[in-house]
């Protein structure tokens, strides 16, 4: 079988675990000497995750550039207009050459919200440079990244602890 210069891959679905996984691949990735960028569409800066410190211990390019969970927003428009500026980081950063790999974690709400048009997002991503591996996560990813993607994992919600009344844990949920 011959290898792939890159791929996509896309982690969405209503269970846990797309991030967690996508930045499994983001210690993968390091470890193999790539070159690791993150751009975060939803999640602001308000929380000290713990991938976030690992990004940051192992000096890999981080930006969140959301600012929060949008049942929270004051501003819809200014939290529309930052997950489109958003999409111009991840589009200058998949373009540019300088990543092996590139994680857009939670871009398909970006999509599914319309902040980003979905054609924009498969141009970007089928006309990056050509050794960046993209990694996509979120929920509801649409058919149009689905058919792109090399690789499409859904994670379905068995059970979730947060259901039975317990909040998130540091160190698991962030």
């Amino acid at each position: 079988m011959p290898r792939a210069e890159s791929i996509v891959l896309v982690n969405t679905g209503y269970g846990k675990g797309k991030s967690s996984a996508a930045f499994g691949v983001m210690g993968r990735g390091w470890a193999r000497g790539w070159r690791v960028g993150v751009v975060q569409f939803i999640k602001s800066g308000k929380w000290k995750t713990g991938e976030r410190k690992l990004a940051d211990h192992l000096e890999i390019e981080w930006h969140t550039l959301g600012d929060g969970f949008t049942w929270e927003s004051t501003d819809l428009d200014e939290t529309a207009a930052k997950g489109r500026h958003a999409w111009d980081v991840a589009a200058a950063k998949l373009a540019s050459g300088d990543f092996d790999l590139l994680i857009l974690d939670e871009l398909t709400y970006a999509v599914k919200y319309g902040w980003v048009d979905v054609a924009d997002v498969v141009d970007g991503v089928r006309n990056r440079a050509p050794h960046t591996n993209v990694v996509i996560t979120g929920r509801d990813a649409p058919d149009e990244l689905v058919e792109l993607a090399d690789t499409v994992t859904e994670m379905r919600k068995v059970k979730h602890a947060y259901d039975q009344g317990v909040k998130a844990k540091k160190g698991i949920e962030y």
